[in-house]
């Protein structure tokens, strides 16, 4: 793979597999931000799984929601306060337990991710238009994800 001017050749060396991850990660960001603007979408890219698992949820935890997303704890909640002043959701301790803070759209949470939903069928389009560029990109990180789960990189490198 030819080395672009902002990205680092040494993404070349396949021990950097984690570092050319985040690349592709950061490029699609990058890249899907103006189309967010295009189709009036204000949620940061990054939120946008946790708006929908919190429409899915109908109201949620912070913790309820990382289990959902398979991220931590901590990661949910530095999400939430930029949801929180874009007013997408709302937040309130929860009546059984005032040390847990509980999670719902707001009605504009709701426009939001009405409209996250009819840019998802769009962008999955233009995905595999690229897929047929490049390959199977998406099944090859769900590949990748699973064998990891199914056998760490410890117990790989023990072999």
């Amino acid at each position: 793979m030819p080395a672009s001017p902002d990205t680092a050749s040494d993404l070349d060396d396949i021990s950097f597999l984690g570092r050319l991850s985040e690349a592709l990660s950061t490029r699609i960001e990058e890249q899907t931000r103006p189309l967010f603007d295009a189709a009036g979408i204000t949620v940061p890219v990054r939120s946008c799984s946790l708006l929908t698992a919190l429409g899915e949820a109908g109201e949620a935890s912070a913790a309820e929601l990382a289990r959902t997303l398979g991220q931590s704890h901590q990661l949910v909640m530095q999400k939430c306060p930029a949801l929180l002043r874009l007013g997408l959701i709302t937040q309130h301790p929860d009546p059984g337990d005032a040390r847990r803070k509980m999670f719902r759209l707001t009605h504009a949470g709701r426009d939001q991710l009405a409209r996250i939903d009819a840019y998802s069928e769009r962008i999955s389009d233009v995905y595999r238009t690229l897929f047929e560029e490049v390959g199977d990109v998406h099944g090859a990180i769900l590949r990748a994800l699973n064998a990891l789960e199914a056998r760490p990189l410890s117990e790989r490198a023990r072999e």
